[in-house]
């Protein structure tokens, strides 16, 4: 279903911007001012056009939204004005969805349905965890759980981002005071230094054949930011940039390790919160395929399915995996014995959400000194043979 952008008055002269996905251009009209807006512009948004999907705080508005919808609903508010009060949490593209959603489910839609109509702002998951207690009849229960798991992935984030941002800041100013030297302090010591007539040491002519060589190669320094920004987009916005990225990520000794952690707590949470909602298994490892972002955990995912449906176990069709940490499996078979899977997935993503963040922690703590070490290696080396070239020139004019 196309996604059209509109421009539109409400009873009040305000302009309301947003996104929605529509039929078509009339029906979104038409839905538009069945909510009391009068329609200005209504035009198709181009995939991947816009800026909603970047916009700052746009996961913390649906985090809100769901904990006013886990607040209102288990005190017997109706579905329609749930939503209705749930939209004063929002701003902008959120709360147009919101109202969307609210006026498909007036209509007679399902509320996951309509929720799948917003693929921006809730994803499969998001979806089938509702689905799920639509199913069950208790979407209470189902909202309480997505604001668990938006918080849970809130707090992993943050804490994964702090842990990281001394070690990027230290790397880029070590970047920085290396350029400098590079092209703007050794030039005028290689004009010096080569008029001179001294005979320079090995280190020195070394020193400033890099030099040389790295002022010759400007061109692609300078054109290195447009490659990461095209790399960056071709990874984003394509199946094969993302699966060529989480295949490289998977291929480096230190970050695979971290990689398996993160991927198979996600696996087990995704897998456990939608058991809990009543999905059956078959379901729940369908939209957990449909909603891990990583090419290659979804085609395992997909491959455990397929071993499942066939009669395997969990255990064995996870054990198989070379893509999810051993002691994954070995939990899930754990919690097939005792009968209560769900709550060993539950168990599981906690133990690999704390190793997750461990790791990084202990990767952040190592690359500090050793960037450190590497930087300060460079401008060791250059000062000293800088200053052995100017000794040597000193000493043979006494001669």
């Amino acid at each position: 279903m196309p996604t059209y952008a509109y421009e539109a008055l409400d009873g009040s002269g305000k302009r309301q911007h947003g996104e929605s996905s529509a039929l078509s251009e009339a029906a979104l009209a038409r839905s538009l001012e069945e909510r009391g807006l009068l329609v200005l512009e209504v035009a198709e948004r181009a995939p991947g056009s816009g800026t909603s999907w970047w916009r700052p705080g746009r996961k913390r508005e649906v985090l809100e939204f769901t904990r006013a919808m886990a607040s209102l609903l288990p005190v017997g508010m109706p579905l329609s004005k749930a939503l209705d009060a749930a939209t004063g949490v929002a701003t902008a593209d959120v709360a147009d969805a919101i109202r969307d959603v609210r006026t498909r489910v007036e209509r007679g839609s399902g509320l996951a349905d309509a929720l799948g109509e917003h693929a921006r702002l809730f994803d499969p998951l998001y979806v089938g965890i509702v689905r799920a207690g639509e199913r069950s009849g208790d979407l209470d229960a189902a909202f309480a759980r997505l604001a668990a798991q938006l918080e849970r992935d809130e707090q992993l984030q943050s804490r994964i981002v702090s842990a990281s941002i001394y070690p990027m800041l230290l790397a880029s100013a070590g970047t920085a005071a290396v350029t400098v030297l590079v092209f703007f302090v050794l030039p005028r010591f290689v004009t010096l230094l080569e008029g001179s007539g001294a005979q320079l040491p090995a280190a020195t002519k070394a020193l400033l054949a890099v030099t040389t060589a790295l002022q010759a190669a400007w061109p692609l320094f300078a054109a290195l930011p447009f490659a990461l920004a095209a790399l960056t987009v071709w990874v984003r916005r394509t199946d094969a940039g993302r699966r060529a990225w989480s295949s490289f990520l998977l291929q480096v000794p230190l970050i695979r390790t971290l990689r398996q952690y993160a991927l198979s707590a996600r696996f087990a949470r995704m897998l456990g919160v939608l058991l809990s909602g009543g999905a059956p298994l078959l379901g729940a490892l369908d939209d957990t395929m449909a909603s891990i972002g990583d090419p290659i955990a979804r085609d395992e995912v997909g491959r455990i399915r397929g071993r499942v449906r066939e009669g395997a176990s969990m255990r064995a069709a996870v054990g198989e995996s070379g893509l999810f940490a051993p002691l994954l499996a070995q939990l899930i078979g754990v919690g097939e014995d005792a009968g209560d899977l769900r709550t060993f997935l539950t168990k599981s993503a906690d133990i690999f959400e704390e190793r997750t963040e461990r790791a990084t922690q202990r990767a952040a703590a190592l690359a500090e000194p050793a960037m450190i070490v590497v930087f300060g290696a460079i401008v060791a080396f250059v000062a000293l043979s800088l200053l052995q070239a100017i000794y040597g020139i000193n000493a043979g004019s006494f001669r």
